[in-house]
């Protein structure tokens, strides 16, 4: 058998570079680059291979690691998890930094490939600078951290261990039920080690990502279910998008007449106008989603894990509804005792809809649906209209604004704060697969990196990112990286003066406003920051604006430069969309604060009509 003699970094580099995948019949690679910022425990040997092949696995240079783990879920997203990014990060802090992202991508389960670097696996210099060492425990480091956060968790100690653990990680990421972050780290004298690796490790392989079907005595037990059903109703979530099942489910819906709602993940599967579509639903939902949910007797969960924000905390649903769950996570299909399909959604989809043969739901309840959401659109178009709020403009004003000018291509990004609520309630998606909002970890941060992630994808569209004065502060890095790398995104900055969303919460629960808005925290003055001035500094074209009209101008000369461009406008901190379902949080037993004890004893009431578990 032939050999090739490198180092245990070459031979990882030498593999990432001959995996390929297929997209639309095109092959093309399956890892398109690397975002890497070097320290001593990655620059010497994986960055040597890694500049040997830059033409080919190309590496981009972020500004911190943590944003680099963003625009690797951004860009994962945005190619609907067909192609991966690999991020590199020293030892010890650096590594560390990636922890956040990589929560993201786990939770979200998205593919991100992590190799860092790590301590040495022979001791010799050890303690080495930057190691955590624990006084019981000499194998730990603070790579131990991510097998809380990754799908695959690996340490190389031999340069020969890489031709078992890669193919796994890759094998992980690629799997629809297993898809989540990879982590390796390599000790940095294994990094250095030459071995005699055989050729064939290195020969170039097509990956295809698998489609599992149901298990057959399910899908006859769920589509005699859906037979019985008088009033079923369809939840499209994530994996719709990312199994690209959108056009099987359209055909699923419309030939069997059930409304079909959307989770914030599952968001952009339809236009807004489909007459199938009904809005999304739970926490962050429309009131017509939410009505027919709290009327469903059979409940067909598609690609959704069914988190607090979709369900209401378990308050949306009837009591009594039975869900059916199709999902290539057995661990999601199983959840409140539905009935479990665990498959791929395309082609769990197919198989239902052929095994429903020509049974139509009663006409009168898709009705019903059209109407609610008809009721709900004239509430948003009302609430989007200008003169809403007195002073300066609202979320939802903006949101509206925005969405006149994109493209129906345009692609739009949020993920934390009182945005995502706004824009998965007001965004009207003209284009299926073109809305992003993170919020199954809800990253503040995510947005700006992941615009420059989505951006690289490198499709025929203008990324726009819309985040608040508190996220921009928290990173805003990126701008410069998507400058430098020639990726331009269109950044809106809403400033309504710190923590909004949350001071909401703080006192919609009976708190006193405290520590979010800017005014209530501990400062001589609330200072404004000229954000305007913050994002020319790093290059990249910027404008304020105070009015909807200024807006809608700036909007269309961000979308002719030629590079990231920011726009910043004043907004209202107390104006937000209604349709909200109940939430479960913590509320203060006893307090000295009666609107509290108020809150408390609201709060139990809510928690009465909640599905626990069954």
């Amino acid at each position: 058998m032939a050999k090739i003699r490198c180092t245990a970094a070459q031979a990882v580099v030498r593999y990432l570079s001959n995996q390929f995948t297929e997209i639309e019949g095109e092959r093309v690679p399956l890892f398109p680059g690397v975002y890497g910022i070097f320290g001593h425990g990655n620059v010497t040997c994986l960055g040597e291979a890694l500049e040997a092949v830059q033409d080919i696995l190309p590496t981009w240079r972020g500004q911190n690691e943590q944003s680099m783990g963003f625009a690797a879920i951004g860009f994962a997203k945005a190619m609907v998890r067909r192609q991966i990014m690999v991020v590199t990060a020293s030892i010890g802090p650096g590594t560390a930094n990636l922890l956040t992202a990589a929560g993201v991508a786990h939770t979200s389960r998205l593919p991100m490939l992590m190799i860092c670097g790590e301590s040495f696996a022979r001791r010799h210099p050890d303690p080495v600078m930057q190691q955590i060492e624990h006084f019981n425990d000499p194998t730990q480091t603070i790579n131990d951290a991510f097998k809380t956060v990754s799908r695959y968790w690996d340490r190389i100690t031999y340069p020969e261990q890489i031709m078992s653990s890669l193919p796994q990680a890759v094998a992980t990421m690629l799997d629809p039920g297993d898809c989540g972050p990879a982590f390796i780290g390599m000790c940095q004298d294994v990094q250095e080690m030459a071995w005699d690796y055989p050729e064939a490790f290195f020969a170039p392989q097509l990956h295809l990502i698998p489609r599992p079907r149901p298990d057959r005595l399910q899908l006859a037990h769920a589509a005699q279910c859906l037979m019985n059903a008088k009033r079923p109703l369809i939840i499209s979530g994530g994996g719709v998008r990312y199994s690209q099942a959108e056009a099987e489910l359209e055909a699923f819906a419309v030939r069997h007449g059930i409304p079909v709602v959307e989770t914030i993940a599952g968001k952009g599967a339809f236009t807004h106008d489909h007459p199938i579509h009904m809005g999304p639903i739970g926490i962050l939902g429309s009131t017509s989603a939410n009505e027919l949910a709290s009327r469903a007797d059979v409940v067909v969960a598609i690609g959704t894990r069914l988190m607090d924000f979709v369900t209401g905390s378990w308050t949306v649903f009837d009591q009594q509804a039975q869900f059916i769950s199709l999902n290539a996570a057995r661990f999601d299909a199983h959840k409140h005792r539905a009935i479990p399909l665990v498959c791929d959604a395309r082609e769990g989809i197919i198989e239902l809809n052929h095994a429903l043969g020509e049974w139509v739901a009663a006409p009168a309840w898709l009705a019903k649906g059209r109407a609610a959401f008809a009721d709900w659109n004239a509430l948003i178009a009302k609430n989007q209209e200008p003169g809403v709020t007195a002073d300066v403009p609202s979320y939802a004003q903006v949101i509206g604004v925005v969405n006149a000018v994109a493209a129906p291509e345009d692609y739009i990004i949020s993920a934390a704060g009182g945005l995502p609520g706004e824009l998965v309630k007001g965004w009207r998606v003209k284009d299926p697969g073109t809305f992003d909002c993170e919020f199954g970890f809800s990253c503040m941060g995510y947005e700006l990196s992941a615009g420059w992630g989505a951006a690289m994808a490198g499709k025929k569209q203008d990324v726009f990112v819309m985040i608040g004065d508190g996220t921009y502060m928290m990173m805003n890095s990126d701008i410069y990286s998507s400058v430098l790398s020639g990726h331009k995104f269109i950044l809106l900055v809403c400033d309504n003066g710190g923590y909004a969303v949350i001071n909401r919460l703080q006192n919609a629960k009976g708190g006193a406003s405290f520590n979010n808005l800017l005014k209530d925290c501990r400062v001589k003055e609330p200072f404004p920051v000229d954000f305007v001035a913050n994002a020319e500094s790093m290059g990249a074209y910027a404008r304020k604006v105070t009015s909807l009209e200024q807006l809608e101008d700036a909007l269309k000369w961000a979308k002719g430069n030629d590079r990231t461009t920011v726009i910043s406008i004043a907004t209202d901190a107390h104006h937000w969309t209604p349709g909200d379902a109940w939430w479960d949080v913590g509320v203060p037993e006893v307090s000295e604060r009666e609107s509290v004890n108020q809150a408390h004893r609201e709060h139990l009431e809510g928690r009465k009509n909640q599905r626990i578990g069954i």
